[in-house]
């Protein structure tokens, strides 16, 4: 399962710049890349409690009976990222290098703050910012009396 379909996957990169990559590949892998982009967006710790505890995915949460257009569009971002070569384990070891050199050109990384998305495993900050508002703040202790 995916929380967006191909369908509005097409919807949604109709309206957006730089969607080549979406546009170009094959149903199969439009697919494909939207279903390992919901299992990266389930991986992340969500407020709120599923709609039915037996569902397979995150969403719907709470009351809600249909999957937000966020998480819709997230998806769609990510699937985006994969489809564009985008590797999530790459990126991740990439926090622990500091310089990259190529002759005589040479990059040095900010290993201090790494990017939030990086470190959720979310390959795109795009779809990041669409997820960060469903997230359970990781600073608050919940209680309850018992």
């Amino acid at each position: 399962m995916a929380y967006a379909t191909i369908a509005e996957g097409d919807i949604y990169f109709s309206m957006r710049l730089n969607s080549e990559v979406w546009e170009d590949a094959d149903t199969a892998d439009k697919q494909k890349a939207l279903e390992q982009g919901t299992m990266i967006i389930d991986r992340l710790n969500f407020a709120g409690c599923k709609t039915d505890e037996n569902q397979s995915e995150q969403f719907p949460r709470g009351e809600d009976t249909v999957v937000p257009e966020d998480i819709k569009s997230a998806d769609c971002e990510i699937a985006l990222a994969l489809l564009d070569g985008v590797d999530p384990e790459i990126e991740s070891e990439n926090l622990r290098m500091t310089v990259h050199k190529y002759g005589p050109v040479q990059t040095n990384y900010d290993v201090g703050s790494p990017p939030l998305n990086v470190i959720a495993g979310i390959p795109s900050m795009a779809a990041w910012r669409y997820l960060v508002p469903y997230l359970r703040d990781q600073r608050a202790i919940t209680l309850h009396r018992v």
